[in-house]
């Protein structure tokens, strides 16, 4: 059988892509080798599907600093608010929650899922399940069809891959986008764990000093090779039993990855009052002696800090818990003052890829054609979501991009199947 365009995946960008193939006129055909369409998106959001941000188009951008500026053609045609228009318009209504993060009112990302499979079906896209793709047709470099593991063949002269990363591999995504793109003649570059806590073999961390400490509104920084900070983030922190996650660990993450490539561990610098300087710090920390000088040194801090990292730090910068505080030597202060601003955490990598949130790497943008999201290798190819070489943080920015460039190569799949049909 015959389709103006087949969409491999019904994911966040295979279910998008299809119906903007679908309402641009194109006769579509949804394959998912799963029993369930949405199977990944019905998980993100902790359950409840964090749709996209209610940021600027730049700020987005921003926020996927994995070749984000590489979507700037495609977010031209259609954006994060746009996305919010969409669901508004189908019947699901969203909510702002903090950091511009958009959620259903509904709390439950089957909300989104349904939507998106009740637009499918009022579009008419033929939909099959457990439908895995064995091999992608070409001929002469252009696009001719699938072939399914069940021996099933359908003909199409644009195809849009949407098979996803290789993260939650349980939901199907196991990479099959990367082993397609290769055997027709497209680079992979190297597949890293993005958005994932960070693995860390300090003594600490071993003993579990500080497990299950959650830390507001800290500075994480990693420090490159000349020993200078590549990245920072303000965020929330929490130490585990195998090293640092949170917010600001996971944002950190794509670049701890990068840098492994080239070397055995990296260094992360916490710093707990990002807000004060050093100088700001231990004029603050003298009028604490005027006050409680009779105070023990972890009576007069209690204030500062939680009791067990005020314990720990106290402890590294080898100064008696118990003593009076107005006993403590400018030194000893200079030298604690020091570990709130710059506390060096050895940091030996991340979690695989395989539970990690986001997959970096991808196939490589050199190869696509950012208006449209077609191959530059084969006519009518098209790729879209986390098997491309872009990734974002969390907070709604991967599924944007994935919602973006899914509309935009359905948009133009079903353009050029039309052109085709008319010559």
């Amino acid at each position: 059988m015959k389709y103006d365009v087949i969409v491999i995946g019904a994911g966040t960008s295979g279910m998008m892509a299809a119906v903007s193939a679908a309402e641009h006129g194109a006769k579509t055909l949804l394959l998912e080798k799963n029993k369930r369409l949405g199977k990944k998106l019905l998980l993100t959001g902790g359950g409840r599907c964090n749709v996209t941000n209610n940021r600027s188009k730049e700020e987005v951008i921003a926020h996927i600093p994995g070749n984000g500026k590489f979507l700037f053609s495609a977010f031209s045609q259609f954006d994060n608010h746009q996305i919010m228009a969409f669901f508004e318009e189908h019947g699901v209504h969203l909510k702002e929650e903090d950091h511009g993060r958009m959620f259903p009112v509904s709390n439950r990302s089957k909300s989104v899922v349904n939507c998106l499979s009740e637009q499918l079906e009022q579009l008419h896209v033929t939909i099959k399940t457990e439908a895995s793709v064995k091999n992608i047709l070409a001929e002469n470099n252009q696009i001719t069809g699938v072939e399914l593991s069940s021996g099933e063949t359908y003909q199409t002269a644009c195809l849009i891959v949407a098979t996803g990363g290789k993260t939650y591999q349980h939901t199907g995504s196991t990479g099959d986008g990367y082993r397609f793109a290769k055997k027709l003649g497209h680079t992979v570059t190297p597949l890293f764990a993005t958005e994932a806590p960070l693995v860390s073999n300090e003594p600490f961390i071993r003993d579990k000093q500080l497990q299950g400490l959650s830390m507001q509104d800290v500075s994480l920084s990693i420090l490159g090779p000349k020993e200078k900070p590549i990245v920072t983030h303000q965020m929330d922190l929490l130490f585990t039993h195998f090293g640092l996650s949170g917010p600001a660990a996971l944002r950190c993450s794509m670049f701890v990855n990068k840098l492994l490539e080239s070397a055995s561990e990296v260094t992360a610098i916490l710093d707990v009052f990002p807000e004060k300087d050093a100088p700001t710090l231990t004029r603050e920390l003298e009028l604490v002696k005027k006050e409680g000088a009779n105070k023990s040194v972890k009576n007069a801090l209690k204030f500062l800090l939680p009791e067990r990292y005020l314990l720990f730090l106290l402890e590294k910068a080898t100064i008696d818990e118990n003593k009076p505080y107005k006993q403590m030597e400018p030194k000893e202060l200079e030298k604690f003052v020091t570990l709130l601003k710059n506390f060096p955490i050895k940091i030996n990598g991340t979690w695989p890829i395989e539970k990690s949130f986001v997959t970096g790497g991808g196939i490589s943008l050199k190869e696509i054609t950012p208006k449209t999201l077609e191959s530059k290798v084969v006519a009518g190819l098209f790729f879209t979501g986390e098997v491309l070489d872009i990734n974002g943080y969390t907070g709604g920015y991967n599924i944007t991009a994935a919602f973006v460039t899914g509309y935009v190569a359905g948009k133009h799949a079903a353009q050029i199947a039309a052109y085709t049909n008319y010559d």
